[in-house]
């Protein structure tokens, strides 16, 4: 791995343009880079607008949260959920449209090291991940990435980059970082690379995972036997506490 997809041009910002539903199958072999790590995606899931799609954290409208999603396409739009991760998404469509495709799951193509180092699960690294798993998940792909929420906003399309093909001293760089560097997408910033996608027959849709409302409409994407694709798990309800309940805390959307 690595040559031909660290080499690919940058995606241009018409390719986000688009209805989230139909980017979302052309991002799978496609490459994000944020910095020294690059992750090879290989499963995501579509959202939709205000009103459209009650999954969507736009659905019911502009919030200070969920703002970067009406921004620009192409931008990072980076939350986090269950007080404990982040999750990044890219946005599609035109400025006020509030759609976006969240990034499931992924291959370390350049960053390994590095991408272990965020994954490690004792604070010691005691414990290996398997390279499979380093961004097998949204929360852990983010992880790998180092996208946190100072992140969220940030711009994945290279304005005017050069084509990354044949560059000047590419293939006797060490390492993605170097490589990378030497074509444009600069240190701590994060681009979208063409990379190399699937053949279409390996393209697999189905239910999005884990949400309870829209739960059945098949927008989320995958590479048919590609081991870092995380395992469907449909909605499980959340349980409160008698503690929590008779204090009047809302249940968990």
């Amino acid at each position: 791995m690595g040559g031909g997809l660290l080499t690919s041009a940058p995606l241009p910002r018409s390719f986000f343009d688009r209805p989230s539903h139909e980017v979302a199958p052309d991002l799978l072999g496609r490459v994000l880079v944020h910095g020294p790590v690059a992750v090879r995606l290989t499963e995501v899931e579509a959202y939709g607008g205000p009103g459209e799609d009650p999954a969507a954290h736009t659905y019911r409208g502009r919030t200070p949260r969920n703002a970067v999603m009406f921004g620009p396409p192409g931008h990072l739009y980076v939350y986090f959920t269950y007080g404990m991760h982040f999750c990044a998404n890219l946005v599609c469509l035109p400025e006020e449209h509030g759609s976006a495709v969240l990034l499931r799951a992924g291959e370390i193509v350049a960053g390994l090291d590095l991408a272990r180092e965020r994954r490690t699960v004792n604070g010691d690294g005691s414990r290996r991940i398997p390279d499979r798993d380093l961004a097998r998940g949204p929360a852990r792909l983010a992880t790998a990435l180092g996208l946190k929420r100072e992140h969220n906003g940030l711009d994945a399309v290279v304005e005017g980059a050069p084509g990354l093909k044949g560059a000047p001293g590419l293939e006797g760089a060490p390492g993605g970082f170097t490589r990378l560097g030497l074509t444009g997408v600069p240190a701590g910033a994060a681009a979208v690379l063409e990379g190399v996608p699937p053949e279409p027959d390996t393209i697999r849709s189905g239910p999005r995972t884990g949400i309870s409302t829209a739960k059945d409409t098949p927008w989320r994407f995958w590479i048919d036997g590609d081991p870092t694709v995380s395992p469907y798990r449909a909605h499980v309800p959340r349980r409160r506490s008698t503690a929590a309940t008779s204090v009047g805390e809302a249940p968990s959307s």
